[in-house]
Parts: structure tokens; C-alpha cells; sequence
């Protein structure tokens, strides 16, 4: 596994964000890697705030319509989890390549809050007439994380 990767999420065709991570591991399945908040200053969502010197343990699967984000402070103080409904992550050399396809789920780090985000981008995207299979994935994957999220077991399940 090489020492430095590059993250890179799209959306409708065009690059949302592209950054450096850290591979943690690779099953073959799963790729997990860590970075540091990406994005420039903060971005208060009024249920978490992502905010320089937060921490990102990134899980991106090759067969699953999703991919986990654990969020941390810089401490270690674990803020929650970030889902994001993607397509599968294409993983070629020293990229991963991920389509976001608008639907979130936000799962607070004691499991008490668990909201759908977007899911009006979502609607409004066109993706369910453009690509049918798609959307219909997309649905079921965050219908599967929300259910996870608030079994027992809770969504770092997932991770284990």
C-alpha cells in the first residue's frame, strides 16, 4: 500500500473536493484512510461543526453505495459519524475515486442523534430519472445506514 493517497469526491460530473490521506488499511473490500479536515475554516452544519485540526477516519467501500466518516477533534474527542451516500469508490494506484450522489446521514457520537440530510438536493438532482438503478441504490444504502445507526450495535458496527 503506497504511503500517500488522494482523496477525490465528485458530484454531477465535476470535482467537489480532492485531498491527501493516509492509508490505515485496505481488505480489499474496505479502504480505510485518515486526513485531516480538508476543507478551508469551518463548516457549522448547527448539529456539528467540522473545523480545522479535526480528524477524519475515512471508510470507503468498493461494493457498498456508502462511505463512513468518523470525525474527531484533534484531542481525539470523537464528534460522530458523517455517511455519505456515494456510489462504490474506485480505487486505482494512489486514488480514491468517489461519486457523492447528495443523500447524508449524520450519527452523533453517542448515538442519541441521528438525522437524513438532503434528501430535497437529492430529490431535485434527477437522478432518478437519469439513472433509475442509481437512485433506487442510493435510497437503499441510507435507509441501511439509518437502520444501522439506531440499532443496538450502532453504526461504529460497521467499522469493526
Amino acid at each position: 500500500m503506497t504511503d500517500r493517497l488522494t482523496v477525490t469526491l465528485t458530484k454531477a460530473g465535476r470535482t467537489k473536493i480532492s485531498y491527501p490521506a493516509e492509508p490505515v488499511a485496505d481488505t480489499g473490500t474496505r479502504i480505510t484512510v485518515r486526513a485531516p479536515w480538508a476543507a478551508e475554516g469551518v463548516r457549522d452544519f448547527g448539529f456539528v461543526r467540522f473545523e480545522p485540526g479535526d480528524v477524519f477516519t475515512e471508510h470507503f467501500w468498493r461494493d457498498r453505495w456508502y462511505a463512513v466518516k468518523e470525525v474527531r477533534t484533534g484531542e481525539g474527542v470523537l464528534k460522530g459519524w458523517y455517511c455519505d451516500v456515494t456510489r462504490p469508490a474506485v480505487v486505482t494506484g494512489s486514488a480514491i475515486l468517489v461519486e457523492d450522489l447528495d443523500l447524508d446521514l449524520w450519527v452523533s457520537a453517542d448515538g442519541s442523534e441521528v438525522l437524513r440530510l438532503d434528501e430535497d438536493e437529492f430529490a431535485g438532482s434527477g437522478l432518478s430519472a437519469t439513472d433509475p438503478e442509481a437512485a433506487a441504490e442510493a435510497v437503499r444504502a441510507l435507509d441501511a445506514l439509518d437502520a444501522q445507526a439506531r440499532s443496538t450495535a450502532g453504526i461504529a458496527a460497521l467499522l469493526a
